[in-house]
């Protein structure tokens, strides 16, 4: 896929959500003749905030991540789908784009979240608290003040918003939706799926399901209880709505 300048350009991206099954969707795609992705997941390019000038990028870089030019590049940053000005420079950059999205039910998704960040030591406070007052330390965040790489475990979960702002961006049939679930359940169907919405071949052998990055096996000091569960289901219920009726499915399993 060549941009206007006749230059080779990436034609997909993972682009959301994270902590819903992207890594595995990676690895899976990462074996399927026919796609070229980087050695290394998250490219984090359309992102970045710091090396790249945005009022005229130098895609040489994010090119050079890519090796066979017969190959159709792709690559997987789940960030895109939510940080702001991701998505319209992906549009700048290649119009076509198609675009892939993982998505899991929001409460777990969060939960899974936290616990990756306190793992990494990148967060020291508790669940609860991060779901509820914690969520002021959004106001503080730079570049764009309520956007936050780390402390994001409930507005990454708005997806009704994060759904209409890339209709408003990109045409529908650019966009493929996916279950976190179903990719977990059936892998060889799924990626069929993404094959064919790419428009290649897809494995005509079954796919052996994996795991790709467990979380980490430490004490977290608490579970993930039933007043949080709900708190967060309130949080999530107006958009849960809204992305219901912009994606007309539910795709993924809905805790109760």
């Amino acid at each position: 896929m060549n941009g206007a300048d006749g230059e080779k350009r990436v034609g997909f991206l993972i682009a959301g959500v994270q902590k819903a099954g992207t890594t595995a969707l990676f690895d899976y795609l990462a074996e399927v003749p026919g796609l070229e992705l980087p050695a290394v997941k998250e490219a984090h390019f359309f992102d970045d905030e710091e090396r790249v000038d945005w009022e005229a990028p130098d895609y040489a870089p994010y090119h050079g991540l890519f090796g066979d030019p017969g190959r159709l590049w792709g690559e997987a940053t789940p960030i895109y789908l939510y940080w702001p000005n991701a998505l319209e420079r992906i549009r700048a950059y290649n119009p076509a784009m198609r675009l892939i999205l993982l998505f899991r039910d929001p409460v777990e998704r969060a939960w899974s979240h936290w616990k990756m960040e306190y793992a990494r030591g990148k967060e020291t406070e508790p669940f609860s608290w991060c779901i509820r007052d914690g969520r002021a330390r959004m106001a503080e965040a730079s570049p764009y003040p309520g956007f936050h790489r780390v402390f994001s475990y409930v507005e990454r979960g708005f997806y009704g918003r994060q759904l209409a702002h890339l209709f408003a961006l990109f045409p529908r049939e650019q966009i493929l939706l996916l279950a976190s679930d179903a990719l977990k359940r059936d892998p060889t169907g799924t990626i069929r799926s993404v094959c064919a919405f790419l428009g290649i071949p897809g494995p005509a052998d079954e796919i052996a399901p994996r795991i790709s990055r467990p979380g980490a096996d430490i004490d977290y000091h608490e579970t993930l209880s039933q007043s949080d569960v709900i708190f967060l289901q309130r949080q999530f219920a107006d958009e849960m709505e809204r992305f219901v009726l912009l994606a007309d499915i539910i795709p993924f399993r809905r805790r109760d």
